[in-house]
């Protein structure tokens, strides 16, 4: 459906996506538009595609496409002119240069803009500035009408023009794949449907080299490499792009190497396997091993006793280290970087903590690492000390064109020492930002547990260190921390070692309930969390989290979200709610951020009165509640756990996702009150030994595992881990020998 009209009033505009209520005149009425315009004013004249809907606010056209049209009447020229689209003409200017024209006054501006100083008041500058404007104003449309004809959103659209300007529909119409690489959220699937209507030859060079990057970007976001082999990469690109390898084999390797001479890839032979890496990736994984060499060979060798501070801290802790234990404190005190890892009830958070107060009493400066809010605030409450997120500690600073973070090489952190735990977490990308602002001569004290699922973001970092047997490392087996008739630590031990779990439920805090179905499972699971853990703990449902292996299926997240969300947060009159997609988001509910966001601001009380703390970035990962809905335009303000508030756009609803059930991967450096675990049948590939444990060992008060026993068991047995493709650890050992002898010959 069609309306066309002139904007009489802007009602609300979100400049950020360009998200605008406004009123509109048309012949023979007045109607309520809303929807994403790139660029309006007062007095616009606009013909708008899409459909009348019944809101709360009454009748409004939800507007899906526009374009502006250009006045035919003086009055209407007038208003054009007036309207604020075009530079230097006010309303007097206006009717001064209509007056003089009449009908001819676009025409005269637009080709012959010398006229204009016949206009009293119009200099030869103010009529080049007129013309340029009015000029700069229609490619602008034009530049619309184009992207909405390939059914690019509004939003997009505005991303793209705002980066391309007049340039828009040139370099679009000769290579739509650019916006793959240019514009964050427009993926290959949908540049490739873009330059089919545009008729763009399958086997353009540009499709191929759009279709490697995929692939790449592919196995680096979804099973974590930071390469693929080569005849891999060029295998998969031929499926995506329905080629047969024996025919476009060539042009596919003749692509890699343009993008190689443009420093976009490299390639190269690693132990007799030819290999394609991003220089990203590259460039990450290579400046790692370089940096933890540096700091391991720059070290002073200060080989400190602190025998006497050890037993000192265990006579004020009423506790006692064993041997393994005191070693790794002597370790980390004396060594350049190293690793400490173990299980839980293992003794790492005790070590840390006196590792802090040795490290005080050398008048070291320290800063406690995690890599979510949730690990640094548990960080915090175990030790004392303040803790805080590695991006909170490097200061994001997107807007900065030398870096993402305030502190870099450039511009190190100050600090002496620096302990990260839940190391396991940090993939490459995050660590080398770190390792660049951790200035030479600092200790680095790494924290993990090495059985724990490896990160969602590309790389194994922890793996690849351990694996290098370059670092210094203390492996921790043995259970310190177990009260009476607690069952967690012992049977994550106990399915850590490939055996199956105390299942008796004479425990206080690890249960298993057997059903015969999936069907089965999900109704005791939804019952759990919305009841009976509730009625017998007294534990509030807010510390209570549903942990599962799969998104899909009966017992998967998004059916179990449905249903919890309907059973905790019901519909209702007084709650406002949103549609994205299939999922409805209502005030109240439990989210979570599903990818990083560094542009994404928010705030954030503080404990002195009236200071409000700014600042940037949500992440993968980050649990919060929905405070209030603006359904005029869409946006969601959400309350994160660490206190942020921050405000999303319409256009960026699709990063959160319900979050009253998360797969396990998701739960990774978080703990909860009370976990709920479905054991029911899966790939083999995903329900694996290490999926389990880590469910498990999120939990701090209770586990409960919903489902078969049987499957349970084929679970643990099952030690498949997905190989990822990194090459940190072979990295690093070369690094680390050029190093050493660099600085053994200083």
């Amino acid at each position: 459906m069609e309306i066309e009209g002139i904007v009489e009033e802007i009602i609300f505009r979100n400049e950020d996506n360009g998200y605008t209520v406004l009123i509109l005149e048309g012949t023979n009425n007045v109607n309520t538009v809303v929807g994403n315009f790139l660029s309006v004013n007062v007095g616009e004249n606009l013909l708008c595609k899409g459909e009348f809907k019944h809101t709360k606010y009454g009748m409004q056209f939800v507007m899906s496409s526009y374009e502006s049209i250009v006045p035919k009447t003086e009055l209407g020229i007038i208003r054009y002119l007036s309207s604020g689209l075009i530079k230097g003409v006010g309303e007097k200017t206006a009717e001064a240069i209509v007056n003089k024209f009449k009908k001819e006054t676009l025409q005269i501006i637009e080709f012959n803009p010398e006229l204009l100083t016949t206009v009293r008041g119009v200099s030869s500058k103010k009529a080049e500035l007129i013309s340029a404007s009015l000029i700069e104003v229609k490619e602008m449309q034009n530049a619309m009408v184009f992207l909405q004809g390939y059914n690019i959103s509004s939003n997009y659209a505005l991303k793209i023009y705002d980066l391309y300007k007049n340039k828009t529909v040139e370099l679009v119409s000769a290579n739509p794949y650019r916006l793959v690489e240019d514009i964050s959220g427009i993926g290959f699937l949908k540049a490739d449907a873009i330059a089919k209507n545009m008729g763009i030859s399958e086997k353009s060079a540009f499709r191929i080299r759009a279709g490697i990057l995929h692939i790449l970007s592919e196995a680096s976001d979804k099973n974590g490499h930071t390469y693929m082999i080569k005849y891999n990469l060029v295998e998969n690109v031929c499926k995506l792009l329905n080629f047969k390898p024996e025919e476009m084999e060539k042009e596919i390797v003749s692509v890699c190497e343009s993008l190689e001479k443009e420093n976009v890839l490299k390639i190269f032979w690693q132990d007799k396997t030819e290999i394609v890496m991003s220089t990203k990736m590259y460039s990450a994984e290579k400046y790692v091993a370089s940096k933890l060499a540096i700091l391991k060979n720059s070290a002073e060798n200060l080989n400190f006793d602190i025998e006497s501070e050890i037993s000192l801290f265990e006579k004020v802790n009423k506790l006692f280290f064993h041997e393994d234990q005191k070693n790794a404190i002597k370790m980390a005190i004396n060594s350049g970087v190293s690793v400490i890892t173990g299980g839980p009830g293992t003794g790492k958070t005790t070590i840390i903590s006196c590792v802090l107060e040795i490290l005080k009493s050398l008048k070291n400066k320290v800063v406690l690492l995690a890599p979510t809010g949730r690990a640094s605030k548990r960080l915090s409450e175990s030790t004392g000390e303040e803790a805080k997120t590695i991006h909170r500690a490097l200061e994001i600073n997107f807007r900065s064109p030398t870096g993402m973070f305030v502190y870099n090489e450039q511009n190190p952190l100050p600090y002496d020492v620096v302990i990260v735990d839940e190391v396991s977490m940090v993939d490459i990308t995050l660590m080398a930002s770190l390792l660049k602002a951790i200035k030479r001569g600092s200790k680095l004290i790494l924290v993990g547990d090495k059985d724990q699922l490896p990160s969602v973001g590309a790389g194994n970092v922890l793996a690849d260190i351990l694996s290098s047997g370059v670092i210094e490392k203390t492996e921790l087996t043995k259970i310190y921390r177990q009260q009476n008739d607690s069952l967690i630590i012992s049977n994550a031990h106990l399915i850590n070692n490939g055996e199956m779990p105390t299942l008796d439920n004479n425990s206080k805090d690890f249960f298993f309930e057997s059903k015969n179905s999936n069907e089965e499972t999900f109704e005791s699971i939804v019952s759990l969390m919305t009841e009976r853990i509730e009625n017998h703990f007294k534990i509030d449902v807010s510390k209570i989290q549903v942990l599962a292996p799969l998104k899909a299926g009966v017992c998967g997240i998004e059916n179990l979200n449905f249903a919890l969300q309907e059973k905790i947060n019901p519909k209702s009159d007084k709650k406002a709610e949103i549609k994205v997609g299939q999922v409805v988001f209502r005030v109240g509910d439990k989210v979570m951020q599903t990818s990083n966001n560094y542009e994404l601001t928010w705030q954030r009380e503080t404990k002195k009165v009236n200071v409000v703390e700014d600042g940037s970035g949500v992440f993968n990962g980050d649990i919060g509640y929905i405070e209030s809905i603006d359904l005029s335009s869409g946006e969601i303000e959400v309350l994160f756990e660490d206190g942020r508030r921050a405000k999303y756009p319409r256009s960026e609803l699709s990063q959160l996702s319900l979050a009253y059930a998360i797969t396990i991967h998701k739960s990774q450096g978080s703990e909860f009150d009370v976990v709920i675990i479905p054991a029911i049948a899966g790939p083999s590939i995903i329900f694996t030994r290490n999926l389990i444990y880590t469910a498990v060992t999120r939990a701090k008060k209770v586990v409960v595992i919903v489902g078969d026993k049987t499957a349970l068991r084929r679970m643990i047995k099952n030690t498949y881990m997905a190989k990822r493709f990194t090459l940190l650890s072979n990295f690093l050992i070369t690094e680390n020998k050029k190093i050493s002898l660099l600085f053994n010959d200083n």
